[in-house]
């Protein structure tokens, strides 16, 4: 009986033993896990705020006066909005960076791609 009783500690022992030194080995593979760089390409959630606030710029430049939002493009990348076109004053030019940059969500905005008409009208 006295060698039943030990065989069965000795055998819950190795077992316990056994269960934790799995733990550690997890705790390992969720911080390689948690530490992986993040690809390049973006998730869906990243595109779709994006496309959102590329919509909402527009929306804005179609509602401001003094706008002519026809002759303006907007894309949106990682919340930085790049502004191509043309406008037909400096003015409007800032007036169409200052209505971006209100947009909630947005980082940064790039007009480089804006021009002031050579025509005035």
């Amino acid at each position: 009986m006295r060698t039943h009783d030990l065989f069965r500690k000795t055998l819950i022992a190795a077992g316990l033993a056994a269960a934790f030194s799995v733990v550690p080995l997890a705790q390992v593979a969720a911080q390689d896990a948690a530490m992986q760089k993040p690809s390049d390409n973006q998730t869906v959630p990243d595109k779709t705020a994006d496309a959102w606030i590329t919509t909402k710029v527009k929306s804005e430049l179609a509602t401001t006066k003094g706008i002519k939002s026809t002759d303006i493009s907007v894309s949106t990348m990682d919340g930085v909005v790049s502004l191509t076109g043309t406008t037909a004053s400096a003015t409007e030019k800032n007036k169409v960076e200052q209505v971006a940059k209100g947009v909630k969500g947005v980082k940064s905005v790039d007009a480089s791609g804006l021009t002031v008409s050579d025509t005035a009208k």
